[in-house]
């Protein structure tokens, strides 16, 4: 994390939401693109976000109006569970007074999923963002890889599939742009001979996008491509 006060990298943080949605002031996105350089916990934050995004298109519009409620038989199943119970001590006023709570309980549960649900449906859904495959060259015997590029408002996403990197070994990828500058993306972890899908996020702009690579733990380059 870059060395800023507490109160401006929470208001820095709270704006990724924002920014990965592609939303914000000019000056705004700036701020976090110069934050996100120097900031390994946000880019990581950002890099949990970044996937939401593209599910949000599977929203179905037709359905916003559709109001969900409480599952099929909810409240019969928990007067049923009471009922198991046993008889009580307490009289027959008291035990209706405890299914009328339960009832009033079940109800707000539902009302409760209802307006969650309501209001996730209601938010805007942006279209997906396109899919561009590009050429890997890989340069360590037993590692096959495929990439595709995403680009966003916010910078540009890689989404790598391989195999064969080492179980358990970090390795980082970086974003080079066309001036040179070599920009980190974000790190994974080897998983042998099993198949590995990661997104990396780097805040360099598709447009000024060059290539990118990913070196090992010792800075060995394991795999690169020319955009």
């Amino acid at each position: 994390m870059t060395d800023l006060p507490p109160d401006a990298h929470r208001a820095l943080r709270e704006q990724l939401g924002v920014y990965v949605l592609g939303h914000g002031t000019p000056a705004e996105r700036a701020a976090v693109r110069a934050h996100l350089d120097g900031c390994a916990t946000c880019r990581a934050e950002l890099g949990e976000l970044a996937p939401l995004v593209g599910r949000l298109a599977d929203v179905d519009p037709d359905r916003l109006d559709d109001v969900p409620g409480p599952p099929p038989g909810l409240g019969e199943a928990v007067l049923a569970r009471i009922a198991a119970e046993g008889p009580r001590p307490a009289d027959l006023a008291a035990r209706r007074a405890r299914r009328a709570r339960w009832r009033v309980a079940v109800a707000a549960v539902g009302i409760a999923a209802a307006a969650f649900g309501g209001g996730w449906l209601a938010r805007p859904v942006p279209p997906p963002p396109p899919l561009e495959a590009v050429a890997v060259e890989v340069d360590r015997a037993g590692v096959t890889a495929t990439a595709d590029v995403v680009p966003h408002t916010w910078g540009v996403e890689v989404r790598l599939s391989g195999s064969g990197f080492a179980a358990g070994e970090v390795y980082r990828l970086t974003v080079r742009d066309d001036e040179g500058r070599e920009v980190a993306a974000g790190e994974f972890l080897g998983v042998g001979d099993q198949p590995l899908h990661c997104s990396m996020n780097s805040s360099v702009l598709r447009q000024d996008a060059a290539g990118f690579e990913v070196a090992d733990a010792a800075g060995a380059v394991v795999l690169r491509s020319v955009l």
